[in-house]
C-alpha cells in the first residue's frame, strides 16, 4: 500500500504548493522563488548523492531522455506555472491539473502504442470544455488579473508534466527514483540561475517571514518531498494509474485556497469545475468485461 499512500501524500503537498507560491509571489519575483526552491532542494539532496551513484545503470542514449525530462519539468513546467499563478487564482489553476491524467493517456497512445478508448476521448472533451469554461467565467481581481491567460499557461504546464511522467516511467527502471528527483532539482537550479541577472528580475531586498518560509517549504517539502513521493509511486505502479491521483489536487487546493487565501468560486465556476471532474471520472471509468461462455463446454462430472 505504500505507493498509494505516497501518491496521496504527494497530491496533498502539491495542493499546498499552489498556496505557497501565491504567498511567495506577493513579495518576491517568480523566477527568484523558482530558483530558490530548486537550490534549497539541491542542497538537501547532496548528502545522499554518493550513496545513490553506484545504483545507476546508464544505457547509451539516456542523456537525451534525461535532458528532455528535465527540460519539460522542472524547466518549462515552472516557467508556465509561475506565470499562471501571477494571472489566475490558485483554485482555478489547480482545476486545470485535472486534465493531466488524460494527457498522459493520450501521450501513452502516441508514444507507447497503448490503446485509448472512445470513453477516454469523451472524458477529455468534457474536461477541456470545463477548463475553458472555468477560464472564461473567471472574474478579474487583484489575485487574478487575467484568468483566461493564466489558466492557458497552467494547461501548457500540464502538457510538460505529461511528457515528464512518461519519460520518468521509462527511466525509473534504470535509475533510483530519489536520484532522478535530485537530478531534477540540480538541473533546475542551473537553468534558472542566469535569470537572476536579467535586468527585469528584481532581487530580494529584505527577509519577509511568510513569503520566505513559503520558499523554504517549496524547496524541502514540495520539490524534494512531493516529487520524491510521486516519482516513487510512478516507479511502482502504471503511469496512467499513478497520474489519476492528480485528480485529488483540485479538491485539496480549493479547500486550502478558501481556508488560507479566502478564494471563492462563483456558481458558474463551480459548474465548470464539476464538468472538469466529471470528464476525468468518465475517462477513468471502466465497464466490466462481458462474460463469454466457453465454446467447448467443460466435461461434466458423472453423478454417483
Amino acid at each position: 500500500m505504500f505507493p498509494y499512500v505516497a501518491l496521496v501524500t504527494a497530491m496533498l503537498l502539491w495542493a499546498t504548493s499552489f498556496i505557497a507560491l501565491k504567498l511567495a509571489f506577493t513579495s518576491y519575483d517568480p523566477m527568484v522563488v523558482i530558483f530558490a526552491r530548486m537550490a534549497i532542494a539541491s542542497l538537501c539532496f547532496l548528502p545522499f548523492v554518493f550513496r545513490l551513484l553506484p545504483q545507476i545503470r546508464y544505457r547509451n542514449g539516456d542523456w537525451k531522455l534525461l535532458g528532455i525530462m528535465v527540460l519539460c519539468e522542472p524547466c518549462l513546467y515552472f516557467i508556465f506555472e509561475a506565470k499562471a499563478l501571477t494571472l489566475t487564482t490558485a483554485s482555478q489553476a489547480s482545476m486545470i491539473t485535472a486534465v493531466l491524467p488524460l494527457l498522459v493517456a493520450i501521450g501513452a497512445m502516441l508514444t507507447l502504442n497503448e490503446k485509448v478508448s472512445t470513453r477516454t476521448f469523451c472524458g477529455f472533451a468534457l474536461a477541456m470544455a470545463g477548463a475553458v469554461g472555468l477560464s472564461l467565467t473567471g472574474t478579474v481581481s487583484e489575485n487574478a488579473p487575467n484568468p483566461l491567460l493564466g489558466n492557458s499557461f497552467e494547461f501548457m504546464a500540464m502538457v510538460c508534466a505529461a511528457a515528464y511522467t512518461l519519460l520518468l516511467k521509462r527511466l525509473s527502471a534504470r535509475y533510483p527514483v530519489f536520484l532522478l528527483t535530485g537530478f531534477q532539482a540540480f538541473c533546475g537550479s542551473i537553468f534558472f540561475f542566469p535569470v537572476l541577472f536579467f535586468p527585469a528580475t528584481p532581487l530580494p531586498q529584505a527577509f519577509i517571514p511568510i513569503p520566505a518560509l513559503s520558499v523554504f517549504y517549496l524547496g524541502v517539502c514540495i520539490t524534494l518531498g512531493a516529487y520524491g513521493l510521486y516519482n516513487y509511486g510512478v516507479s511502482r505502479i502504471p503511469a496512467s494509474q499513478a497520474s489519476a491521483y492528480v485528480n485529488l489536487i483540485p479538491v485539496f487546493t480549493v479547500f486550502f485556497g478558501w481556508l488560507i487565501l479566502g478564494e471563492q468560486f462563483t456558481m458558474p465556476q463551480y459548474l465548470c469545475a464539476a464538468l472538469v471532474l466529471s470528464g476525468v471520472a468518465v475517462s477513468q471509468h471502466r465497464l466490466p468485461e462481458p462474460s463469454v461462455p466457453p465454446l467447448i463446454p467443460a466435461a461434466q462430472t458423472p453423478q454417483e
